[in-house]
């Protein structure tokens, strides 16, 4: 793989081996010699477009097989790593979505959570955080998506939340 050094192509190829397209820096720990060598690692795979930052600790792998660094997740799976399954759900259009309430496909994903507000493009996908409380993400359900599970507001909610746009 051209532009990729040995070190890089050992830690992708590890990666992939073991399925960890979801992963933390201290997983690859192994591969380095000390924390300076495994951020210029990190480093160098997120300046290639090898990996993407998903939040402080989490990062997301672009398989080999994506030769020209192009890859797509979806959106309720990133969303799910990003805020590491706990204190989210996902609500707005993508809950619409899921459900089958419209056939509109979302431009946002609005993720509902306590600790984070503001928004984030990661994979050309943008994701809108809101704030809400515990009770709130206590109602949420939980939905598979790629035998990945997710937070996501009920169907009745989604409904509603519908009507109110209308």
């Amino acid at each position: 793989m051209k532009g990729l050094s040995k070190k890089e192509i050992e830690v992708i190829a590890w990666l992939e081996f073991h399925q960890k397209y979801f992963f933390t820096s201290a997983e690859i720990d192994h591969f380095a010699k000390n924390k300076t060598q495994r951020y210029n690692i990190v480093k160098n795979l997120m300046k290639k477009r090898r990996i993407i930052k998903l939040n402080r600790t989490k990062y997301v792998l672009v398989p080999i097989k994506a030769t020209s660094g192009n890859w797509s997740e979806h959106p309720l799976i990133i969303a799910d790593e990003m805020c590491n399954g706990k204190e989210y759900y996902m609500g707005g259009w993508a809950a619409a979505h899921y459900w089958r309430v419209t056939d509109q496909i979302p431009f946002q994903w609005d993720i509902y959570t306590t600790r984070r507000q503001g928004k984030k493009e990661i994979m050309n996908t943008r994701f809108v955080f809101h704030r809400t409380t515990k009770k709130r993400i206590n109602k949420a359900r939980t939905g598979t998506i790629q035998n990945h599970t997710f937070r996501i507001i009920a169907k009745e909610e989604a409904k509603k939340w519908m009507r109110s746009r209308a």
